[in-house]
């Protein structure tokens, strides 16, 4: 019969939980967005166990991020180059999980989106051409369902998960007062393809209570729509979490540090943009998780690129470079049924 260390699950499972390590939800698929805006379901924790044995939990995600910063390549880049100016989008996503047992666990979330978009105007949205004006649009996002087995080794120290998302959210762009179509497909709130996602993690402890950890993924495309494919994406993230609470404290304080990288590759299809889309990118986010009790916890950080390089085409065609946002924030609440 299988035996294990239940207070060594417990302490583990907490370290997951407080280290928040990669979700395997759709990194960039998920919210189809300018320079990659699923950075917010990575280092969430909504994928974690949340004990030994079996138990429900939901949370309630909220993340901002502005994107007005042109970027050429490696380098930031003169906004007359492009077209598009900026990109304001606040994210909701409500979600939950279920500890089957103490080797599988089931999740499923699902995103809303309420964006800006200020561009140029082409003359078929709501005024002449040349004008810049902002355009607006809250709408579903893609639906994630994803399950993950945590039974590679006795304490749960390791695992892997398969992800698929649905093509729940709105990929049609609204229609302007003149007519025009106001989003391009990769500003919308889903991407209508659906997506795989594979990936592994690991947890360990350094020393006292400092642990480490390390987790990574592959997403892509088997299924698409309105002759748009997002492009393949690898995720992976290293970091730290400390447990800066005295043993009996009823409410735990874990500061946290992580490494974020991104690869991705081009979009494709005829309403893509293959040229000016995807990078490869690097963030450090520092974050703090606040327990209270065995049931709730609060959770936020904020993701800064540290080195970035961008898909850009000819800047005098003037439509080059993709818009990338200067910080990120995200505040995340758990709760334990």
């Amino acid at each position: 019969m299988l035996r294990f260390n239940r207070a060594a699950v417990s302490a583990r499972i907490s370290t997951l939980s407080f280290a928040s390590l990669m979700a395997l939800a759709a990194p960039t698929a998920a919210h189809a967005c300018a320079c990659g805006c699923g950075i917010f379901d990575i280092g969430d924790g909504s994928i974690l166990p949340s004990n030994s044995d079996s138990g429900f939990s939901v949370w309630a995600r909220w993340a901002h991020m502005t994107q007005n910063e042109l970027r050429e390549e490696g380098h930031a880049a003169d906004p007359a180059d492009n077209s598009d100016k900026r990109i304001a989008t606040n994210f909701l996503t409500l979600g939950g999980q279920y500890m089957v047992n103490r080797q599988w666990m089931v999740m499923a979330e699902l995103p809303t989106e309420s964006r800006a978009f200020t561009t140029t105007d082409d003359g078929t949205w709501a005024a002449s051409a040349g004008t810049v004006n902002t355009r607006h649009i809250t709408a579903l996002g893609d639906a994630v369902l994803r399950a993950t087995y945590t039974g590679l080794a006795d304490d749960m120290s390791s695992g892997l998960s398969l992800g698929i998302k649905l093509p729940t959210g709105r990929w049609h762009s609204p229609l302007g007062p003149l007519g025009g179509e106001g989003f391009d497909r990769d500003t919308l709130p889903g991407s209508g393809s659906t997506d795989l996602s594979v990936g592994a993690y690991h947890v360990g402890q350094l020393r006292g209570r400092l642990s480490w950890f390390v987790q990574g993924q592959y997403q892509f495309a088997i299924a698409s729509q309105g002759d748009y494919r997002p492009g393949n994406e690898a995720d992976g993230t290293l970091g730290l979490s400390y447990d800066a609470s005295p043993d009996a404290s009823s409410v735990r304080f874990t500061p946290m540090l992580q490494l974020l990288g991104s690869v991705r590759k081009r979009d494709t299809g005829d309403n893509s943009d293959p040229v000016n889309s995807g990078y490869q990118r690097l963030l450090i986010a520092p974050g703090l998780k606040v327990k209270f009790g065995r049931k709730l916890s609060v959770f936020g950080d904020v993701s800064v690129p540290v080195a970035q390089y961008v898909n850009a085409g000819d800047p005098t065609q003037g439509d080059a470079g993709q818009l990338a946002s200067k910080v990120q924030f995200r505040l995340q609440v758990n709760y334990a049924l």
